[in-house]
């Protein structure tokens, strides 16, 4: 054998290098470098790799030719059927996966704790083994506690069987057993495996369990969905190769103040990536929210000063959501800027431009901007109802009910033109909205609604201002 040297190699990404950096040269983490033990020969081919302006990472040497485990045919004759996706029955999660779990296909499901990721997938696997059995691992609750979840969303079923287990040759063996078309793992930070050093939960040990558990997915066609944790920041926790590994990466959102959950894919190898699944989460498990717009909308007797509709887009839904904005004098020496559900950034960036190019008087006020619903919105198309609202408050005027804006504001005051504006207004229509403020050129009055629709478009804050507050 060659003789081993001191080689480091990037935990996230096993990007390898032959002398320590504290940042890795590939997907650019920080303290994720560590020491291990490589071929001598691969350490000289990497150094002469960097050299030439190669990555790092040596080739061990040409390689004998080996057994195959199918014949290469020509593509027109590749059956395409078994890849075929089959519904779970949720048509919201459905939606999102692009019409269901495909054979063999590999989801990692991650999100906060307490969002209801294990009941979702409860009662997503008690509807998948009314036609042929679904195994549930649960590594984080006991048997008995998950038995007392399925009786209250109605999730008991004969094929659904449940083994609590940590152990992935344990899990294995579960499944040579039942032979499941729908393996859940919850969650894979809690399976270990023997063979392998670390802790559970740990970088190694979370890569090499999720890659047995591929293998074992694609060898039998068993779809997988594999529950992941989340970091502060909201990113999977765990290594950069688990994404890679798997073939669907889903987030699971929510606030723990509302009932509303939204499951939008961030990779997915067999359907879009633009698509959100809405649910209810409610005391007998999860709602599928097929019309969510209007969720987002506080009912108002009289106009109100300081709240503005917008239509955002979830993927390609489009949702109505009001921000309201409250402006009063301040008793501090720096005015108060709280934001909620909005990006506080763009808010203040709106303020300095209402003050600048609009001349709104807003001073040493304290600011107050929301959102209705514990909704978050991030989208730059939301500028324009901020300016409105908070303009509608300063000036104490209401905007009129039935008006709608959708737009981005600029640092010059212009409002510039948003992604699919004609889409937004047509849903604004059937919600009963009669007025459109919308970015010139935006094209929203020809491809929009019917005649009951009034659209204007507007090229800046001043001219969005005269429109929104002229009644």
């Amino acid at each position: 054998m060659a003789k081993s040297t001191a080689g480091f190699r990037c935990s996230e990404c096993g990007w390898q290098t032959p002398k320590w950096v504290g940042r890795c040269g590939e997907c650019q983490a920080w303290g994720t470098v560590e020491e291990t033990a490589v071929p001598s020969r691969l350490v000289r081919a990497g150094i002469r790799a960097a050299a030439y302006g190669g990555s790092g990472v040596a080739r061990a040497g040409r390689l004998g030719g080996g057994p195959v485990s199918t014949a290469a045919m020509p593509i027109g004759k590749v059956d395409a059927a078994q890849a075929a996706a089959r519904p779970t029955g949720l048509d919201e999660l459905d939606r999102v996966l692009g019409g269901g779990l495909v054979p063999g296909a590999v989801l990692l499901l991650a999100g906060e704790p307490g969002v209801g990721k294990s009941t979702l997938l409860l009662e997503a696997g008690a509807m998948v083994a009314a036609d042929g059995p679904v195994l549930y691992i649960t590594g984080e609750e006991s048997a008995a506690q998950v038995r007392l979840r399925a009786d209250r969303i109605g999730g008991v079923s004969e094929n659904l069987y449940l083994a609590a287990e940590t152990d992935l040759g344990a899990i294995v063996s579960h499944v040579e057993c039942v032979q499941p078309r729908l393996l859940i793992i919850d969650s894979v930070q809690t399976i270990a495996a023997v063979d392998v050093d670390g802790v559970p939960g740990g970088v190694t040990q979370v890569r090499e369990v999720a890659a047995a558990l591929t293998a074992v997915a694609k060898e039998r066609a068993m779809a997988t969905i594999l529950v992941g944790h989340v970091t502060k920041d909201g990113s999977v926790a765990g290594p950069r190769t688990l994404e890679h590994i798997v073939d669907v990466v889903l987030h699971f959102e929510g606030d723990r103040h509302s009932r509303l959950r939204m499951v939008r894919a961030v990779k997915n190898r067999y359907g879009p990536t633009d698509e959100v699944g809405c649910f209810d989460l409610g005391e007998y498990g999860m709602i599928g929210l097929a019309d969510p717009s209007g969720l987002f909308l506080s009912r108002h007797h009289e106009p109100v000063p300081g709240t503005c509709v917008t239509v955002t887009l979830e993927g390609r839904r489009p949702l109505l959501a009001e921000v309201q904005a409250l402006v009063c004098q301040s008793a501090l020496e720096m005015p108060r800027r709280v934001t909620s559900g909005l990006d506080a950034s763009r808010v203040g960036m709106v303020l300095a431009v209402l003050q600048r190019r609009a001349d709104v008087k807003i001073g040493k006020q304290d600011v107050y901007a929301a959102t209705v619903g514990g909704v978050r919105l991030t989208e730059p198309s939301v500028d324009l109802a901020v300016a409105l609202a908070l303009a509608s408050s300063v000036a104490n005027l209401s905007v009129p009910q039935g008006v709608i804006a959708v737009g981005e504001v600029g640092l010059a005051g212009e409002v510039r033109n948003v992604a699919g504006v004609p889409r937004r207004v047509a849903e604004a229509e059937r919600m009963g909205f009669r007025r459109a403020i919308v970015p010139s050129g935006s094209d929203a009055a020809s491809s929009g609604g019917s005649s009951g629709m009034e659209v204007v478009e507007v090229e800046d804050v001043r001219e969005a201002m005269q429109a929104a507050l002229r009644d």
